[in-house]
């Protein structure tokens, strides 16, 4: 099996399609492993190149941060690397630079996420420096002074951002009170006042075994990865403190919020509920939204927005199921004398897909575009990796692989037409705008000017 020389050339459609088939028929080898002591991984078996990739994540991310704490889980994942056991920041780094291995930590919202690239020969070092990372992290004073001045300089990089600006104000409107409207980066006076003790509880408190996943691609066995299980994560607490549920509704509108400043165009970001990823509809809604707004050049968006009236370079939208709501948005930037034209022109469509749904050919053509283009999500092991982990966090099962063009082919215009109705509500969207947009009476939503 190589998942590596599936994918590598400019294909034709009929030739994708072919891929498509392959990597179906190996993604059923994708391996359920189970450690002597309970630590669960998926796993691609690929011996033709000497290297390892793997993508352990856990949930529950920024999400948790205690109120007045925003941007503790950033800088705790920042720290995880900048030196461990009896490495300090620089001979860590260096330990990692010496031998290639790249060990990364990230967070978002929901989830915090390691990487670990290593060649083979170098394997049982990198579990090594990462088992440090996970159980010796240092979280040394000048370290920790180090990320702050850096998370404060992005802090200040973002309140010249419009498009950054637009979404805070929507997600403010549209999740009030809720932990996701909080800046997962932090504030100045949050980052400020995260200490030490802090940045190590968040660590023990988040990277439980319980909310663990692993999936593991490369030159390695499956008996080989349950000892490396173990062997990385068997210390770590058995049960992740998360606290209590956060599952909550959108805020639905009409409402318009605009932010004035002095650009030449003004960043639009529109958008209402969603769909959690295990809602039956979920696939349905994917290929409904390729068609509307997620197609490129190819969506009804596009095509009306950029392509007939030169409104705007680019215009589009997407579900996005996060854990614990489901969101729908959207994003257009204008000149401001055009902002109420790019709005109508979006509204119309949201309502012409809602009162009519798709045509035979369109439904044809995305079914086309998104079975034969899946296979270059696999063209190397850092991405089958990062296939496999997605699926993990969404909780997907490990045959879906194997499952999802099937699921799009049976995707039909009745479908569409349902989820279309059930989700799109042009006439109650929350709108954020960060510019000096020239809005008149025609705007039917309420419009709040913050500046």
């Amino acid at each position: 099996m190589n998942w590596m020389k599936a994918i590598t050339r400019g294909l034709s459609v009929n030739a994708i399609l072919l891929v498509g088939s392959i990597v179906s028929a190996q993604a059923a080898d994708v391996q359920h492993v189970v450690s002597d002591k309970g630590i669960e991984a998926w796993l691609v078996e690929e011996h033709s190149l000497p290297m390892i990739v793997l993508k352990a994540g856990w949930k529950g991310g920024a999400l948790r941060d205690p109120e007045g704490k925003e941007g503790l889980t950033m800088m705790m994942t920042g720290l995880l690397n900048e030196g461990a056991g009896e490495y300090d920041s620089q001979a860590f780094q260096e330990k990692l630079d010496d031998l290639a291995i790249q060990l990364n930590f990230d967070a978002n919202q929901d989830d915090v996420d390691v990487t670990l690239k290593t060649l083979t020969e170098n394997r049982d070092e990198a579990v090594r420096l990462l088992k440090l990372a996970l159980k010796r992290a240092r979280f040394d004073p000048a370290a920790i002074e180090r990320i702050r001045a850096q998370m404060k300089v992005n802090l200040q990089r973002n309140e010249q951002d419009p498009r950054k600006k637009a979404y805070e104000a929507w997600y403010d409107a549209a999740l009030p009170g809720h932990p996701y409207a909080r800046p997962s980066g932090g504030t100045e006076e949050s980052i400020e006042s995260i200490t030490r003790e802090q940045l190590a509880a968040a660590q023990m408190h988040l990277l439980g075994r319980n909310n663990l996943n692993v999936s593991v691609v490369g030159d390695i066995t499956a008996d080989e990865l349950k000892t490396l299980l173990d062997d990385i994560f068997s210390e770590l607490p058995e049960v992740a403190l998360l606290g209590e549920e956060l599952d909550t509704d959108v805020k639905v509108g009409p409402q318009t919020l605009v932010s004035e400043r002095d650009n030449p165009q003004s960043i639009v970001v529109f958008g209402g509920p969603g769909l959690l990823r295990d809602d039956p509809d979920f696939i349905p809604a994917f290929v409904m939204n390729y068609i509307l707004a997620g197609g490129n050049f190819s969506s009804r968006l596009m095509i009306e927005v950029r392509e007939k009236r030169g409104l705007a370079y680019s215009v589009g939208a997407n579900f996005y199921p996060l854990d614990h709501v489901g969101l729908f948005l959207g994003q257009v930037a204008t000149q401001n004398e055009r902002v109420e034209e790019s709005l109508d022109i979006i509204k119309s469509e949201l309502a012409l897909m809602a009162e009519k749904g798709v045509s035979e050919e369109e439904l044809a053509n995305a079914k086309t575009y998104l079975t034969g283009s899946y296979p270059l999500r696999f063209d190397s092991n850092e991405k089958i990796a990062n296939q496999l982990h997605a699926l993990q966090m969404g909780g997907l099962s490990i045959d879906y692989v194997v499952k999802r063009n099937g699921l799009i082919n049976e995707v039909t215009q009745d479908d569409i037409a349902r989820v279309a109705r059930r989700l799109l509500h042009p006439n109650e969207l929350i709108v954020s705008i960060v510019g000096k947009p020239v809005l008149t009476s025609n705007n039917s939503a309420p419009a709040k000017t913050e500046n």
